[in-house]
């Protein structure tokens, strides 16, 4: 059903799936890039590590489920509903997972999901996919509103958030599932105009 509305949207219908998704340059020389078959075995690996475990409930058993994963994610892009990237090292090493879900052109709104594997914890990784994916999600496509949370436990998913500019906002109180029970999640927002705390390159590779 169409929804008849006071305002306009923030972002025009058709304006992204009827492109290519874009691969874009982060600092530190990592690429944001779609998934592609060959990275099967290295986001399946993500799922069987204990820290990327303990914090997603939903995990591909087979890398022939990773490739259902992969094509659904292609269609999120074309219906317009999300977009999802590897983080990986411009010679292609796959070093973590970035995705821009749950889009809203009306009210210019989206959330963000991240993870990087173990050898790449502790190097920024994750905080520059942020900043990079941030910027290019606000400041060339128009969103207007970013949005994040994790378990008020995690906090290595609290800095990098913090890092990328993701103001704390408050506590949704026992508002997620895990393994171990409910956890209360810290929500994060970025909008546009705020400040960003951290590295924000986002140019499309080769620009």
């Amino acid at each position: 059903m169409t929804r008849a509305l006071s305002t306009p949207p923030v972002i025009s219908s058709g304006s992204l799936g009827s492109s290519p998704q874009p691969v874009l340059t982060a600092f530190g020389g990592l690429l944001l890039r779609p998934w592609e078959g060959s990275d099967a075995a290295p986001f399946l690996s993500a799922y069987r590590d204990d820290e990327v475990r303990r914090w997603h409930t939903r995990r591909p058993l087979t890398e022939a489920q990773v490739l259902e994963w992969f094509d659904a994610y292609h269609q999120d892009w074309r219906r317009e509903r999300g977009a999802h990237w590897a983080v990986a090292r411009e010679g292609g090493e796959v070093l973590g997972r970035i995705a821009l879900r749950g889009w809203d052109f009306d009210d210019g709104v989206a959330d963000v999901a991240y993870w990087v594997l173990p050898a790449a914890r502790g190097a920024g990784v994750a905080s520059s996919a942020l900043a990079t994916l941030s910027a290019w999600a606000l400041d060339e496509i128009g969103f207007h509103r970013l949005e994040l949370d994790h378990s008020t436990r995690n906090a290595a998913s609290c800095r990098v958030a913090t890092k990328a500019g993701y103001r704390l906002e408050g506590v949704k109180r026992s508002a997620a599932l895990h393994d171990d029970g409910r956890h209360d999640m810290h929500l994060h927002a970025r909008v546009l105009g705020d400040e960003p705390a951290g590295p924000s390159r986002a140019t499309p590779a080769g620009g």
